[in-house]
């Protein structure tokens, strides 16, 4: 079930991308969309608006034209054409009035009018007779150009269209009408220049915008970090928080709300920590309450079984040995010292025996709760090993231990220094062949795993399950050479139970290996 719920938190993470790459791509695309639209509009609207423009022009070109006096000023043209006066275009200009020759020249607006029995007519700009000629098809409709124009406004006295002109292979934007019924007009302004300008527009859109793309996109891409760092470094602390490690804090200052949720975040993971402490600690408390009035009774049954039968070998040796001495089987103090040595020896035996059920008794009634707590659980290591220096050096062995990382876990400071003790001590009393003894720590999901393995003889598979029952000794022989009592693992088990911890051993192809497991 665990492994299933791991994979689908690891899972859930693949769709996940990173902030600052979000907000780099949504601002480098708002930006290119922007450039896009702009462009758009430019090419779709921009003729459009200088159309409309253009025919307000006409429009206002031919109020001007209607207000003046036609038939004098086309007596007056006739006149200076028969002239044949060299600078006859800028005295025909003269004719009219200087507003409407501003006009036409910043427009490039070209004009003709025509009397309606085609008898006389004014001019302005390009080749009057090809004005002429098209404003008599217009009027008489004969022209040939009038069936590809689009008629774009059109009234009772004039209309405006755009047509093509296939003798300049041009555009223009064209208003003709009447006034009046006498004349007949024709004002006309060239489209090109639009068209050229929409395409050059464009152009420089594009430039300017994939500019504005690489000179943003740098910009956005330092800028960000500057926000996403703090972000990234707030969820890296929810990370750890949830793996339940409150060592680490907010760091970063960014001078905005960011700071006080990481403030939020530091306060949150303290208050966790003494939580969690004291969590762990009443649900061990009330586990063991549940269990205690179960065990109590076949506890004092097991316990007193197993006294009267492991005290029965030292008080039957020390009572004889006594009977011996007050006997006098031996008169030499030689003879009566070693009797003597044996006496003390066996109640020094007994004497740690009955430490060690009282240990065990205590654990096993629940008297010594676990106080539950971080601790460094290298640094307790190292301490056991420090301590057993001597006997190490006495038994000629060597141990292996990686001390260079730090491994924090909750338990209970003290016991857990009794259960590494028991194991090293078991390893020391059955080291044999090169003698090693090797000390690893590993993590498993949200535990870590302890093993202490030593070189020398493999514990028959039938006495594994049995190493944890007390007095239970696999050589007593050997147990009785070092005093061994047959009560440490079953101290071990104890601790481990009273934690809610797990321990075992396995055989291994040089040795032995007995190992337990801590919360992180």
């Amino acid at each position: 079930m665990k492994k299933k719920e791991a994979k689908s938190e690891k899972g859930s993470g693949k769709g996940i991308h990173s902030l600052r790459h979000q907000l780099i791509l949504i601002i480098v695309g708002a930006v290119l969309f922007s450039i896009l639209i702009s462009a758009l509009i430019n090419g779709v609207f921009l003729e459009r608006v200088y159309i409309h423009e253009k025919s307000e022009v006409l429009l206002k070109a031919r109020e001007e034209i209607q207000k003046l006096d036609l038939e004098a000023l086309i007596e007056k043209q006739e006149s200076l054409e028969t002239t044949n006066d060299e600078k006859e275009e800028e005295a025909l200009e003269s004719i009219f009035p200087d507003k409407l020759n501003v006009e036409c020249s910043s427009n490039n607006l070209s004009w003709v009018v025509i009397r309606a029995d085609n008898t006389g007519g004014l001019h302005w700009g390009e080749n009057e007779r090809k004005l002429q000629g098209k404003l008599f098809g217009y009027a008489y409709d004969f022209d040939t150009d009038k069936a590809q124009s689009t008629i774009l406004k059109q009234a009772d006295d004039y209309t405006i269209q755009k047509v093509r002109d296939h003798f300049q292979s041009m555009d223009f934007l064209e208003c003709w009408g009447y006034f009046d019924g006498d004349y007949y007009y024709l004002i006309r302004t060239p489209l090109s220049a639009i068209q050229d300008s929409a395409k050059v527009s464009n152009r420089f859109y594009m430039l300017t915008g994939i500019l504005t793309l690489l000179i943003g996109g740098l910009f956005v891409f330092v800028y960000t970090k500057r926000y996403t760092k703090p972000i990234e470094e707030l969820t890296q602390l929810s990370q750890k928080m949830a793996d339940l490690d409150f060592e680490a804090k907010y760091e970063s200052c960014t001078g905005n709300e960011i700071d006080v949720l990481g403030e939020s975040f530091n306060k949150m993971s303290k208050e966790l920590k003494m939580t969690i402490s004291e969590l762990k600690a009443a649900n061990l408390e009330l586990q063991r309450d549940i269990d205690d009035k179960i065990k109590i009774d076949q506890m004092r049954k097991e316990f007193l079984d197993s006294v009267s039968h492991e005290l029965k070998t030292p008080i039957a040796v020390i009572q004889g040995y006594a009977e011996g001495l007050k006997d006098g089987i031996v008169d030499d103090p030689e003879s009566m010292d070693y009797y003597c040595d044996v006496i003390i020896d066996e109640a020094a035996k007994m004497n740690n025996m009955v430490k060690k059920l009282l240990t065990l008794n205590h654990l096993e009634s629940g008297q010594d709760a676990p106080q539950m707590e971080r601790f460094n659980l290298t640094e307790l290591i190292q301490g056991v090993l420090q301590k057993m220096q001597l006997m190490i050096e006495e038994k000629n062995a060597k141990v292996i231990f990686d001390a260079e990382q730090d491994w924090y876990v909750w338990a209970d400071d003290f016991q857990t220094e009794e259960v590494v003790t028991n194991y090293m001590s078991n390893a020391l009393n059955h080291l044999d062949g090169e003698r090693i003894i090797t000390i690893t720590v590993t993590k498993q999901e949200k535990r870590v795993l302890v093993t202490v393995a030593n070189t020398g003889n493999p514990i028959p598979e039938s006495d594994l399950p049995n190493l944890w029952i007390k007095f239970y000794k696999v050589d007593k022989a050997r147990s009785r050479e070092y005093g061994g009592s047959g009560i440490g693992l079953s101290i071990v088990k104890a601790i481990m139970n009273g934690m809610k911890q797990e321990c075992g051993v396995e055989n291994r192809t040089d040795g032995v290996a007995f190992w337990f497991t801590l919360d992180c």
